[in-house]
């Protein structure tokens, strides 16, 4: 893919295809399906094999996704705009806990959680985009926890977007909920949606394809559905070789399978690895999915790693693409077909080739506990729930393939209260998290309805 042509088309086949600029506004494929590159740039071996400079990484690995479909320039300063917003020199540093055991630090930011490193780039791009087109946005955003907090912290203040933010009532952490319902900035809409993490993607998914809606102006989503979002975590996965100096196993803490799609990526550029490996927790759809064959949806279920709290994850339909040869007919039926019945059966050919790429381990409570009190005492670590449960899959594989790498999601004061249940002592707060303090907190309760959140989108939305 040269720099002039980034092409993108969507996972179910009928949509046209579009550039980058396009995707990022757009977020979700007008056909309702995802956006994906029509063929995978190549990285040269020396992103990583050279120096860990997270700036240098990123603009090799994300040039030729945007093309020329930016401003001059728009890539780099969106890069700088992202590290000023880090706390520490690598922005991703890795941190071996024991012999071939590594951890990835990615709560550096401004919110203390990985979120922040895709969030903040596309903050930054979308604004370099609506500058270009003299477009007004409204940004659509479904989250369990981490993400609404990074997209208020991004967007908030934006002089062309309107952001709202649905996050399910009473299923994510007094902290995640006070990152964003503490941002008193009048482009920023919270609801607190009557349900859990499915429902609110469900609805997101309803209101960008809501044709009253659309026709008031132009819509999108920052979830990891919108393809910028998930790119910009690729880069991550090439700074962490360049700083192990080998390939490694991937352990990712899995919710929505964005993040972990993202490493999937790099590998599609050049990137060598030894595999991936999805932690989930109870709410464990992705893994039955690879394990027996069969997608199927149930209730999501509350735990104490309330972002992984998914069982419909929207990133496995890249996943599936990829797996079927972008067939984006096949695509569609599975995921049509999910929709309508909550389920889809795979046959073995698809079975065996998803699971060529991605193995997955489903972590109950009780081993999320148990981790984090290995962590605090074997390593003198607190870590967050997420990250217990990366953890504790990690330290299941087989280091004589090489070396394995947890990635570490969140600062562990964000779930202050499950990690105290467990250690008997409060984490210490991340500077980001002691700065809220007892700031007034808005967020608007509804039902998990279209009707409910399509009224409060239009009311929203309206004021322009």
């Amino acid at each position: 893919m040269t720099t002039s042509s980034a092409r993108y088309v969507s996972t179910r086949g009928r949509s046209p295809e579009t550039d980058f600029s396009d995707a990022l506004l757009r977020g979700i494929a007008p056909d309702g399906g995802l956006y994906m590159p029509t063929a995978w740039p190549t990285l040269s071996p020396d992103a990583w094999t050279g120096a860990a400079d997270y700036k240098a990484v990123a603009l090799h690995v994300l040039t030729p996704f945007v093309g020329d479909a930016l401003p001059a320039g728009a890539l780099d300063r969106a890069l700088d705009r992202l590290i000023a917003g880090f706390d520490h020199p690598l922005v991703t540093p890795l941190v071996e806990l024991e012999p071939g055991l590594f951890v990835l630090e990615l709560s550096h930011g401004p919110t203390a959680a990985f979120k922040d490193l895709a969030m903040q780039l596309v903050a930054s791009l979308t604004d370099e985009a609506l500058a270009a087109s003299g477009e007004r946005l409204t940004i659509l955003t479904a989250t369990s926890g981490d993400t609404g907090a990074a997209a208020v912290r991004a967007f908030a203040g934006a002089k062309s977007v309107d952001l709202v933010v649905l996050h399910p009532l009473d299923r994510v952490s007094p902290i995640q909920r006070k990152q964003m319902t503490t941002v008193q900035a009048d482009n920023v809409l919270n609801l607190a949606v009557r349900g859990d993490f499915d429902d609110c993607q469900r609805l997101v998914k309803g209101l960008l394809a809501d044709d009253a809606l659309r026709a008031r102006g132009r819509l999108s989503s920052v979830n990891s559905i919108n393809w910028a979002r998930l790119a910009g975590q690729i880069p991550y996965y090439v700074s962490a070789t360049a700083q192990l100096g080998q390939a490694a196993t991937f352990v990712v803490p899995t919710g929505n399978f964005g993040d972990a799609f993202a490493g999937i990526a790099a590998t599609r550029m050049g990137l060598p690895s030894n595999g991936f490996v999805a932690a989930v927790n109870q709410n464990d759809a992705l893994a039955r999915a690879l394990n027996d064959g069969l997608y199927s949806r149930r209730p999501a279920v509350e735990s104490g790693s309330v972002s992984m709290d998914v069982q419909a994850p929207s990133n496995f339909e890249r996943l599936v693409f990829e797996a079927t040869g972008r067939d984006a007919e096949a695509t569609r039926v599975v995921f049509e077909t999910f929709a309508r019945d909550g389920a889809a059966a795979f046959d073995p050919a698809l079975l065996a080739a998803l699971r060529s790429e991605v193995s997955a381990v489903s972590i109950d409570e009780d081993e999320t506990r148990a981790e984090i009190a290995h962590a605090y005492e074997t390593w003198g670590r607190v870590v967050c729930p997420h990250t217990a449960v990366a953890l504790a899959a990690a330290r299941r594989q087989d280091r004589a393939r090489g070396p394995v790498v947890a990635l570490s999601t969140a600062h562990p004061s964000k779930f202050g209260a499950f990690v105290s249940n467990v250690l008997g002592v409060e984490p210490e707060p991340a500077n980001v998290i002691a700065a809220l303090g007892d700031q007034p907190e808005r967020l608007t309760v509804v039902d998990g309805t279209m009707a409910a959140a399509r009224d409060a989108v239009a009311a929203f939305s309206g004021r322009h």
